[in-house]
């Protein structure tokens, strides 16, 4: 169900979120919500692993936009997972490429291969845990 409220994963200072199967229009607002909330104080640290997304559009191409914004105004950081080949082309080809830190995998220090935790997001069947 969007919007449950539990926690993301949390390593030291930073939350790490993992997305899972197609973020789009309708994933986007819930994601948005629970990403402002996360993003609310100084100096945020984020990492959201989109290596499980099989699918984004515009919409959900948006959320980190937003998200990056937010981070940048309080001074945090904010790093995307990705293998993909796709979806850094579609960054690359929106003009969004050079504006995100791009990781190939976890960073030093946080889970290479995370569980299903509660910080787990499964965009395509709409159910949202956090």
């Amino acid at each position: 169900m969007p919007g449950r409220s539990a926690r993301p994963l949390r390593v030291g200072t930073t939350h790490v979120v993992t997305l899972r199967g197609e973020f789009d229009l309708l994933a986007a607002p819930a994601l948005r919500a629970r990403l402002d909330t996360l993003t609310a104080g100084p100096c945020p640290d984020l990492v959201l692993d989109l290596r499980p997304v099989s699918f984004i559009d515009c919409s959900g191409l948006g959320v980190p936009c937003r998200v990056r914004n937010r981070v940048r105004a309080r001074h945090g950081r904010l790093r995307l997972v990705t293998g993909s080949a796709s979806l850094r082309r579609v960054l690359r080809h929106t003009g969004m490429a050079g504006v995100f830190e791009l990781l190939p995998c976890m960073p030093v220090g946080l889970p290479a291969h995370p569980r299903r935790t509660p910080s787990t997001v499964r965009c395509c069947d709409r159910v949202t845990r956090w």
